[in-house]
């Protein structure tokens, strides 16, 4: 008598009666916010002439980024900038593949299933169809080196789109950074995407004369408290008037999949707090003026609360 979903989630029942979240059922994935069905990706690239098998997978790499992967068997040899061109007028470029990876057979399981674990690690990246044009001054030295180490890519052009390399909105924060950082040039977050590459920036930042020294905030030395700032001072005043003392908060709430180990949730905030001295500051008067003190530890824990049906808001 009651309403069920299938929400393409796989999962069992614990002998303590908690749900234990196995993965998706769908080969549903999620990256930088998008969710991604695989088995799409899969059926556009076997249209391709040529590409007999396929299999999508997101794979994660060294610093904890998710890109797709396509293992493919083909019956000819691929030309990689070509089978971008073929992808693109079909699949957003969220969906097209960074790495591919051409196999003569897929591996195996002994029951004659494919053995994903035993898919190598993907090497070669669907390049953007542009050919490599090395630089030529020392500034576009220096972007190349830039972007190999933010890209995690052994070979960059001049002319080489940055978001068809490996790039993306997160990765295109990081080059600016770095770029202000070791070059100090400041470019805005929207230069990247008007001019995404080398040739197009060096001409960008050559018009644009102005340095902005990349100036690193020092670390102020220890003390019993600080001083606060106008701002801090001002809220600080706004906070202890009558209704004030929640008008500033930020309440949010979040829906997780799955079942939820407290203790590891619990564990990941005590962690945020004993990094940043931020969520271990507090605010008192001291002589008729407003001063922050950081302390070395702060108690934590997380209030768990069983709420009906009718008391969640639906979404």
């Amino acid at each position: 008598g009651e309403r069920l979903y299938r929400t393409g989630d796989l999962a069992r029942w614990m002998p303590d009666g908690h749900v234990d979240f196995i993965g998706r059922m769908d080969d549903q994935v999620k990256i930088r916010g998008f969710r991604i069905e695989l088995g799409e990706v899969e059926a556009q690239l076997l249209t391709v002439t040529g590409i007999e098998k396929a299999i999508v997978t997101a794979w994660e790499n060294e610093d904890g980024d998710k890109d797709l992967c396509a293992y493919v068997v083909a019956s000819e040899a691929l030309n990689l900038p070509e089978l971008r061109s073929t992808l693109q007028p079909k699949l957003p470029g969220y969906m097209i593949p960074t790495y591919v990876v051409p196999l003569d057979r897929f591996p195996l399981t002994p029951n004659g299933k494919i053995d994903r674990k035993a898919l190598p690690a993907p090497e070669a990246r669907l390049e953007g169809g542009t050919e490599y044009v090395a630089p030529r001054t020392e500034l576009e030295e220096q972007l190349v080196r830039i972007w190999k180490s933010v890209l995690n890519h052994h070979q960059i052009g001049i002319q080489d789109n940055f978001f068809e390399v490996g790039g993306h909105s997160l990765r295109a924060t990081t080059l600016m950074a770095k770029i202000h950082q070791e070059l100090n040039h400041k470019l805005a977050l929207r230069d990247i995407f008007q001019y995404p590459t080398i040739e197009q920036l060096v001409q960008v930042m050559g018009e644009d004369q102005t340095q902005q020294t990349y100036v690193s905030i020092p670390v102020a030395e220890e003390r019993e408290y600080y001083p606060v700032s106008s701002a801090q001072k001002r809220m600080y005043v706004l906070s202890h008037l009558e209704g004030g003392e929640v008008s500033y908060n930020m309440p949010g709430a979040l829906i997780i999949e799955g079942s939820l180990d407290k203790k590891r949730l619990e564990q990941a905030f005590r962690q945020l707090i004993a990094r940043h001295e931020a969520l271990r500051t507090r605010f008192e008067m001291m002589d008729g003026e407003v001063i922050q003190r950081i302390e070395s530890s702060a108690s934590f824990s997380v209030e768990y609360v069983q709420a009906s049906e009718e008391e969640t808001p639906q979404y």
